[in-house]
């Protein structure tokens, strides 16, 4: 068998191990061993995915957080290194942008061991975010490319990878693949929030540490929330920013802390629209045909734009509030694709070539 050393390390990477776990667990050909670098340790942003999803417990955690991004890096590729040496694996598999990617890819790559890059192909232009760092250093040293949508594909091409040593396939997204096997599973469930609401997060450092982006986006979700009641699932992070800077939301804003997995598919699905920076709700909330108000000035995912699911408004507050406004009587528009990334199967596709990959591997040593 080919073994497969996972590394994970946080929220949307365990969401996306659910189903590719899940999938590889069903192989004969491939065997998973699962990395938790640490990066996010908090029990609500980390073990209740475990045990909601069922992902395998982790066979190693590095229990490396709340450092710089230098430091995690260079730990977590220290600890990864070992568990690599110790356990010899056929392939190093990674997930999305974090310091986590980039520290598996690294040490994969300088022990020669192929790179697997579940997620490969975003990009979003701007190069003053941690995560496009990653993703593009992740790409160039990874061996399988698997991308979300044909736009990562083309992503790559212009980038030169037609001409590399690499495969690139567009798959799907394991995102649909985790929101569609778990959405129904919460159909029936009670939480208490309000009969109507609008859905926020807010956590991206971009937006939290700019002091006025931050003072913009709150004086805009107070007056939004003036017409509607905003829940707000707040990041740890973002609420030590806020105190710090003496930003708090007002009555009509409903604060709790970080939710698991499927309370929050409750929350997108009953929720009048969604409001993020996040890059994996604006997709959940297309999944559950609700629209996207993303507090950003660009996206990785320019197809849900394309098709006008997804709204760009940075964080302008007139910009914000008067989005907003749009959005609270807009009913889906039944024309938007609904396979734009696939047709929730991505998981299975991928191991199917991961294991035709590893048996050409054998056969040509």
């Amino acid at each position: 068998m080919a073994k497969v050393l996972t590394v994970i390390g946080a929220r949307p990477q365990f969401i996306k191990a659910s189903a590719v776990s899940r999938a590889m667990a069903n192989s004969n050909i491939l065997d998973e061993v699962i990395l938790h670098t640490g990066q996010h340790f908090d029990a609500k942003m980390s073990q209740i995915f475990f045990d909601e999803m069922g992902i395998p417990k982790p066979a190693y955690n590095l229990n490396i957080n709340n450092v710089s991004h230098a430091a995690m890096t260079a730990a977590m590729m220290t600890g990864i290194e070992q568990v690599v040496l110790d356990e010899r694996p056929d392939y190093v598999l990674v997930y999305g942008d974090t310091n986590s990617t980039l520290a598996g890819a690294l040490v994969a790559a300088k022990l020669h061991i192929p790179v697997i890059h579940v997620e490969a192909g975003l990009r979003s232009g701007n190069m003053n975010m941690p995560e496009e760092v990653n993703r593009i250093l992740t790409d160039r040293i990874s061996s399988l490319l698997f991308c979300t949508s044909q736009h990562g594909v083309d992503n790559l091409n212009k980038e030169g990878f037609d001409q590399f040593d690499s495969q690139v396939v567009a798959v799907g997204d394991v995102m649909m693949d985790s929101a569609l096997y778990y959405g129904k599973a919460v159909l029936d469930k009670h939480f208490d929030y309000p009969e109507q609401f609008i859905l926020l997060t807010m956590h991206r450092a971009e937006n939290t540490d700019n002091p006025q982006r931050l003072e913009s986006l709150v004086r805009a979700i107070n007056r939004v929330s003036n017409t509607l009641p905003v829940v707000v699932p707040l990041h740890p992070r973002t609420q030590a920013v806020m105190d710090k800077c003496a930003l708090a939301f007002s009555a009509n804003v409903n604060v709790v802390s970080p939710v698991g997995y499927l309370e929050m598919l409750w929350l997108i699905q009953r929720a009048l629209f969604v409001m993020t920076d996040s890059g994996g709700l604006q997709k959940d909330a297309y999944y559950f045909q609700k629209y996207c108000l993303t507090l950003r000035d660009e996206t990785e995912w320019v197809e849900l734009v394309k098709h006008g699911c997804n709204l760009l408004t940075g964080t302008d507050t007139q910009a914000v509030v008067a989005t907003a406004n749009l959005l609270l009587n807009k009913q889906w528009d039944d024309n938007i694709p609904q396979d734009i990334y696939g047709n929730g199967r991505a998981s299975t596709s991928l191991v199917k070539i991961m294991e035709n990959h590893s048996l050409k591997q054998n056969r040509n040593p």
